[in-house]
This record gives C-alpha cells, structure tokens and sequence, in this order.
C-alpha cells in the first residue's frame, strides 16, 4: 500500500457516486481504501473494508488507524420513505457518521469533502445557489441538513458537495429511476413521470468528477455538483426516449402528490453550477443532452 500520507479513504463505496469517485482515483493513480457495507460490489482492485456506518465509532477508528491525508465521504441512507420510517437509522448514517468522519479528519489535520443534497432545501423557489438558506422537510432532508452541519462545524478544511437525482447506467449498481424508465421505454411499456417536480439530474460519473475535482482543488465551502439541467421529470423521460428512439407518447405525466409518498419531496430543488464552474471549468457538469449519452454508452459496457 502507498504512504499513508497519500491515501484518500472514501465510504459509499458501494453506491452510484461512491463507486465511480473509488474508480476514478484508482484510474488517476492515486492510493484509495473504499468503504462499504457488506460484500464489495464496486468494481476495481482497491483496498476495502466492510463497515457497518450504524456504528460510528467504527469509521472514526479506521480513519485513526489509515491516517488519510483526505477522506471522502459518500455514504448515506439515501432511501426517503425508508428514512420517513426509521429516523433513528437515518440519523446514525447521515449525521452521526459524518460527526466521527468530521472529527477524525480535525484530529488528522485531513481533508474532509462530505455529499449532501438538493433536499436540503424546501423546493418553493428553486434555481438554489450555494448561499440560500436551506429549510428541509422529512427526515431524510432534515438528517443530510444536520450532517452538513456536522462537516461544516467540525472538520477545518472541509467542502460539501450538493448533489442531486442521481441515476447511473453501470449495471453493477442498484436499479435508479432513468435506468427502470430506459428498461420500460425500450420495451414500449409506459413509465409515469412527475410533470411538477423540477429537478437538475445528475449522472453518477459526472458527480464523481466534479466531487474529485473541488476535493483536490483544496477549496472550502459549500459546491452544488449537479448537472448543468433543470427539467421536470417528465422532460427527463420524454428527452431518454428521444436517445432510445421510443415513443415519447410512453411518457404518462403524474402528479408528485397523486402518489401519495410517505417522505414529502420538494417540487422545485434545481441547483444552479455557477460556483463549480468557476472551479472546474464550464463544461464540467454535463447538459442533459451529453450525460444521457453517456449514461446510455455505461449500460453498454
């Protein structure tokens, strides 16, 4: 293994953005430890360690023993009615885990760069730069708010990466909203869509560039690392099917509250990019257009 010094542990390695922000730095070269519950699913040939978040201290231990010179933390419960159920579990891994990552990072003198969420904010304006002030609903929102909290107050160099509907083409990940929706158009079969929730979708690979990106630049602060579009989720299947070559007609626009969820969604968290542009470049978080092409070439891989 490389020096400690140059190691960068990153949890959720199992996840969308988790996996890619693993592959990504192992393809660049650098030494990484991927965290994750359970059995690796993550592709690649890095260093993993099966933790269980539920129990803090555990990663607060590891951190101590690894001595990173940056973390990565990616892990979440990021199911909202599942958080809607079970707030004490939602608790432990979006706030008290990012606590003991936060806290063993100050004692490092380590980079902490933390994910969170367009939930964070309530979705009556929309278009959310970095400075509005966030005012979540549920529990899922309300425990990523805290943890933003718990990053921003205790680990001194720190960034927080805001991300949003995430959806992936790898297939080794779990099933997202545009991969059910591709599967369903593909075979001419209906996929309903929210016609008054606008959102800024975006592409797992594309969040991991960006998330890598703000990491290595050294910046503090809060970075939305979303895509660079704002569409209903309507315009998003409706745009997917134009890709597929499928009958746009497919697309059977809902309303968010005809489902009856048990988790309250906002209806319009759209983040604006200024700021990552500013850092990374323009073209760096991907117009619709270019990352469902992407996202289509990753189902082929």
């Amino acid at each position: 293994m490389a020096s400690a010094a140059k190691i960068t542990l990153v949890t959720g390695a199992n996840g969308m953005v988790g996996s890619r922000i693993v592959a990504r730095l192992q393809d660049s070269g650098a030494a990484v430890v991927g965290v994750g519950r359970g059995p690796r699913r993550a592709a690649g040939n890095f260093e993993y360690v099966d933790l269980d978040l539920r129990v803090p201290e555990k990663l607060a231990e590891l951190i101590g023993s690894l001595r990173p010179s940056g973390v990565i933390h990616a892990a979440a419960m990021t199911d909202v009615d599942a958080c809607e159920k079970d707030p004490l579990e939602a608790w432990l891994l979006n706030v008290r885990a990012v606590e003991a990552a936060a806290l063993a990072c100050r004692g490092l003198s380590a980079r902490l760069t933390a994910l969170s969420t367009d939930y964070v904010f309530d979705g009556e304006k929309g278009d959310y730069a970095e400075d509005d002030a966030p005012n979540p609903r549920g529990v899922y929102a309300r425990t990523k708010r805290a943890g933003e909290e718990a990053a921003l107050l205790l680990a001194p160099d720190v960034a927080l990466c805001r991300v949003a509907v995430i959806y992936s083409g790898y297939q080794i990940l779990r099933r997202t909203f545009a991969s059910s929706a591709a599967e369903s158009l593909r075979k001419g079969q209906p996929v309903k869509a929210f016609l008054d929730q606008v959102v800024t979708p975006t592409l797992a690979d594309n969040a991991a560039e960006m998330v890598i990106g703000v990491h290595r630049s050294g910046a503090q602060g809060i970075f939305h690392c979303a895509g660079a579009s704002a569409v209903t989720r309507v315009e998003f299947c409706r745009a997917l099917a134009r890709k597929l070559g499928a009958d746009e007609a497919l697309v059977e626009p809902v309303r968010l509250a005809d489902l009856r969820l048990p988790a309250p969604r906002p209806l319009r968290s759209s983040l604006r990019t200024d700021k990552v542009r500013r850092l990374l470049g323009d073209g760096v978080p991907l117009p619709l257009d270019l990352a469902l092409d992407r996202f289509l070439e990753e189902g082929r891989a």
